[in-house]
């Protein structure tokens, strides 16, 4: 399916709604806790793939998960990772403190582009991600002295995932070796499963407590993740990125609104931080390409 740019933004903006839901709903988890919920999410995404990606790509996936090679593994890999510490982050603090560390994937990603694939970082990047630090320092300062670092430190898991799961791509690319980023999204659903159930037993999930995770495996991510990757061939990185970002003020506002949880001034200070660094650099990135004749 060929989508328009305008389909694009929008099924962007849906896919940040759909991400986001994540964290009101592990505040309504009755049983479930920690590991276990990592597991069960995971393990209703791989059940929700294997119906949606034939669906989606034919019978061909299988073809690609055989010969996908080391890449495609390592790449799952990393989904796995982003999984797996996404959901035990939101199990240790508090949903505004997760999302606002995940927001520094992209300068992340610079860095870690700099240092692997020779990309060079311009000076306006290298500004943002000093604001951006600073942000994030700031909230990194106040968990010490709340005691509640072990979470943010968890989330922090999850931008070095992202990155390097996007250097790893970029370089298989540039060696004309392309990755399909759907079936490893499987692949990392399954590798998780596997990790995170020893951890999780013994089961303790109520039924209410399946149900809502059954939605999380099918609605907040397996769905989410085909739908973004099919955004991200029509979209510009500078607009995925800037959309991207309304996960965090979606996932925020939901938490706030559907469980009572209040974000620290702190977190919404170093956010804003974080942030605005993103959005002037993606916008002055975007604005400069867009002049490049």
């Amino acid at each position: 399916m060929k989508l328009r740019h305008a389909q694009a933004v929008w099924m962007m903006v849906a896919v940040t709604l759909m991400w986001s839901t994540a964290g009101v709903v592990t505040r309504h988890l009755e049983q479930a806790r920690s590991f276990e919920v990592t597991f069960w999410r995971s393990f209703f995404t791989v059940l929700s793939l294997l119906v949606i990606l034939p669906f989606a790509q034919g019978p061909g996936v299988w073809r690609k998960l055989r010969h996908g090679g080391a890449t495609l593994w390592l790449s799952g890999l990393c989904w796995s990772v982003m999984f797996t510490a996404f959901m035990v982050a939101l199990t240790l603090t508090s949903v505004a403190n997760v999302l606002v560390t995940m927001a520094i994937g992209p300068f992340v990603t610079a860095l870690m582009a700099r240092a692997f694939n020779g990309h060079r970082i311009p000076l306006r990047t290298w500004l943002a991600i000093a604001v951006a630090g600073a942000g994030i320092a700031s909230m990194y300062a106040d968990q010490i002295s709340a005691g509640g670092l072990v979470g943010t430190l968890v989330a922090l898991c999850v931008p070095l995932a992202a990155a390097s799961n996007w250097t790893l791509t970029q370089r298989s690319h540039s060696q004309g070796r392309d990755v399909d980023l759907v079936p490893s999204v499987l692949v990392g659903a399954v590798v998780s499963s596997l990790v995170t159930l020893p951890l999780a037993w013994p089961l303790q999930a109520s039924a209410h407590d399946l149900v809502l995770l059954g939605l999380l495996g099918l609605g907040q991510l397996a769905i989410p993740c085909v739908l973004c990757v099919m955004s991200a061939r029509v979209l510009a990185a500078p607009e995925v990125s800037l959309l991207g970002l309304l996960e965090v003020i979606f996932g925020i506002l939901l938490a706030w609104v559907g469980a009572g949880e209040a974000p620290a001034a702190s977190v919404l200070a170093g956010g804003a931080l974080v942030i605005a660094a993103l959005v002037a650099n993606e916008l002055l990135g975007w604005s400069r390409q867009k002049a490049t004749p």
